[in-house]
């Protein structure tokens, strides 16, 4: 689709597990295994799932900070998996990432003045007088001062950290942004000034986000789309406001029933899932989430359900809704 800014084709990421005096590999770790997405310009698709479920695996081989085992990945229809060091490079400016933990990521012997401007400056974007002038355009866009320049990362609150790390991601002008799991580590409080700073950077900046997170509340605030990722799958994908008001994968509507609502009164079923999620180095056979479906049938084990529209859009892998059943 012309209007997909970013598309993902059968993305697999296999990791290898050595073992043995000459460290063979024994096994691998399927942390990503057949993600296909696409993202329009201007949206935003949240990633969605439990830990472990390959989110920010997918998000990272999107930007080759990790090397994929196979598939596409497609930006503004160049083809990122294949692009010699050069064009990595040009895209590099045009997609950048704000990391979950803004303290980790922030070099702590470097001011954020210092920061920023190293930036500006390897990518040719400012020189002289004009590094300083940028840098409080930066850090004033973000929502702190011009005196933060001169201060360091451990000077600032985790809220405040996370504003130099989207200043930072800012600072080449990009069109396209991973955000992975950027408010986890924040109190609820900051959780919304830093979602209200990116919603309102997308509309100001025109830029297209691609959210990765575990908490549905967050989503539900950020998203136009989401999909939900099981053991390196997707298995529901739908705009956000379909698929918060009729979910129809069994994973999805546990991970709606987990979620906590601000109503005590409010009632509303349980879904109580068996076992845990199963080791990605030996996924079942079949649907992967078919030991703990509430749902399961007998062709579940024995059958990998594909994606199915199950109608305006939202689509599902699930035998429940397999194309042969509409």
């Amino acid at each position: 689709m012309s209007g997909d800014l970013l598309v993902v084709r059968d993305l697999v990421k296999h990791f290898p597990v050595r073992g043995g005096v000459f460290g063979r590999a024994v096994a691998s770790v399927r942390a990503v295994d057949g993600v296909s997405f696409s993202i329009p310009r201007g949206a935003t698709l949240s990633l969605v799932g439990e830990s472990g479920s390959g989110k920010t695996t997918t998000g990272r081989l999107v930007l080759r900070l990790v090397e994929p085992t196979s598939g596409e990945v497609s930006f503004d229809g160049t083809d990122v998996l294949r692009a010699d060091r050069g064009t990595l490079r040009a895209l590099r400016k045009r997609m950048q990432i704000i990391f979950q933990d803004p303290y980790a990521s922030l070099n702590p012997r470097m001011t954020v003045g210092g920061m920023l401007g190293e930036i500006l400056r390897v990518h040719r974007l400012a020189r002289g007088a004009a590094v300083a002038a940028r840098v409080a355009e930066l850090l004033d866009l973000v929502g702190l001062p011009g005196a933060a320049a001169d201060r360091y990362p451990h000077e600032f609150s985790g809220g405040q950290r996370q504003r130099v790390g989207i200043a930072r991601a800012l600072a080449v002008e990009p069109e396209f942004i991973i955000a992975d799991e950027p408010v986890s580590a924040l109190d609820v409080s900051i959780q919304a000034q830093i979602l209200n700073l990116l919603k309102d950077l997308q509309e100001r900046l025109g830029l297209t986000y691609l959210f990765i997170s575990h908490d549905l509340a967050v989503v539900r605030h950020i998203s136009t789309h989401v999909a939900v990722m099981y053991l390196g799958r997707i298995v529901e994908t739908a705009p956000a406001a379909d698929l918060f008001a009729a979910p129809v994968h069994p994973y999805t509507k546990a991970l709606l029933a987990a979620a906590p609502v601000p109503d005590p009164a409010a009632r509303r079923d349980r879904v109580v899932l068996a076992g845990d999620v199963p080791s990605p180095i030996n996924p079942p056979s079949g649907c992967p989430f078919h030991p703990r479906c509430p749902d399961v049938r007998p062709e579940c084990p024995r059958t990998a359900q594909r994606l199915a529209d199950t109608g305006s859009g939202h689509f599902a892998a699930c035998a429940v809704h397999a194309p042969e059943r509409h």
